[in-house]
């Protein structure tokens, strides 16, 4: 078969040339006759298509496309139109794959159609994160990379057609968040299974902590949380509710964890500052995440009380 990989990308194009250079590392045989990277440029503003053509001879299983700046949703979906392969795999630009990563994949599916009877399924390969920029494959699995997500692009393959008759991504979704997960509930619906593929291992690069990123990731909570409503008013389910954080259970547990909001992106700076000064940035972004949470459960409920939702 051919297999047409689907990468969305926006300004990311030091990791990008690290994940195009491992994809074309790829070991394929049995059922895999070729496959294609399907780029779809969100119209980057860091030189993105202008070095992949100039490039072009290094990669040659790319194809090149470009939008106008539209989120990743709508990148995805034109990844899948323009894609030629029966099987679907979505990877994020920051993710560098192992050799047999596509060959993983395609095993798990062929063997899961053939005992099924049908291609109702998709595989939901490892995801290790990782802030060594140089030697991304170099991090161990470990228990923050555990994931309970439904269906989560950062490392999923899926036949074309079952993908298709589920309607593709939705394009509201255009801030950060949750386009991805609300396509696993249609998914879901459909009676379309989960396969965990952990032989399929992607390396997610995730920049050490610096306190200078801290406005960036406050702006992302409140990004997910307007667009948890947005999953939320399609799939007002209480499952919903709870992925998305939307329940009082959530906002009294961030209230007291800390402190009712003492423990807040400035009161924790100087300490955060100390653990980064001493290596210790992955614990520093653990302790953030206690007001990056308090944050966005609050921006949630302050959104549903202006639109009226309960």
């Amino acid at each position: 078969m051919l297999v047409s990989v689907v990468i969305p990308t926006y300004n990311r194009l030091p990791i990008l040339k690290k994940c195009l250079e491992a994809l074309e590392n790829q070991i394929f045989v049995d059922v895999i006759y070729d496959y294609e990277i399907v780029i779809v440029d969100d119209d980057s503003t860091d030189g993105t298509t202008d070095w992949l053509k100039t490039n072009i001879e290094a990669f040659p299983h790319l194809r090149i496309f470009k939008q106008t700046h539209g989120g990743p949703a709508q990148a995805r979906n034109l990844g899948v139109e323009k894609s030629n392969g029966e099987l679907i795999v979505f990877i994020d630009s920051d993710l560098v794959v192992d050799k047999y990563f596509l060959l993983s994949h395609v095993r798990s599916l062929t063997k899961i159609w053939k005992k099924n009877g049908n291609r109702k399924c998709f595989t939901y390969g490892s995801v290790i994160n990782t802030s060594d920029f140089n030697n991304p494959k170099s991090e161990p699995f470990k228990l923050q990379d555990l994931s309970w997500a439904y269906f989560a692009t950062g490392n999923v393959a899926i036949d074309k057609k079952v993908l298709e008759r589920s309607g593709l991504f939705d394009t509201s979704f255009r801030l950060y968040g949750w386009e991805d997960l609300e396509l696993g509930e249609r998914l879901r619906n459909m009676g379309v299974k989960l396969i965990k593929c952990p032989q399929a291992i992607g390396y997610h690069w995730h920049p050490a902590l610096a306190l200078d990123q801290i406005p960036h990731l406050i702006r992302v909570e409140k990004e997910r949380a307007k667009m948890g409503l947005v999953f939320y008013r399609k799939h007002p389910t209480l499952r919903v509710k709870f992925i998305i954080q939307y329940t009082f259970i959530h906002l009294f547990l961030w209230e007291v964890l800390t402190l009712g909001g003492l423990i807040n992106t400035k009161t924790l700076r100087p300490l955060l500052a100390f653990l980064i000064r001493n290596g210790q940035s992955g614990l520093a972004m653990e302790l953030l995440r206690l007001p990056l949470n308090l944050i966005g459960v609050r921006q949630i409920f302050r959104e549903a009380s202006l639109i009226g939702l309960r």
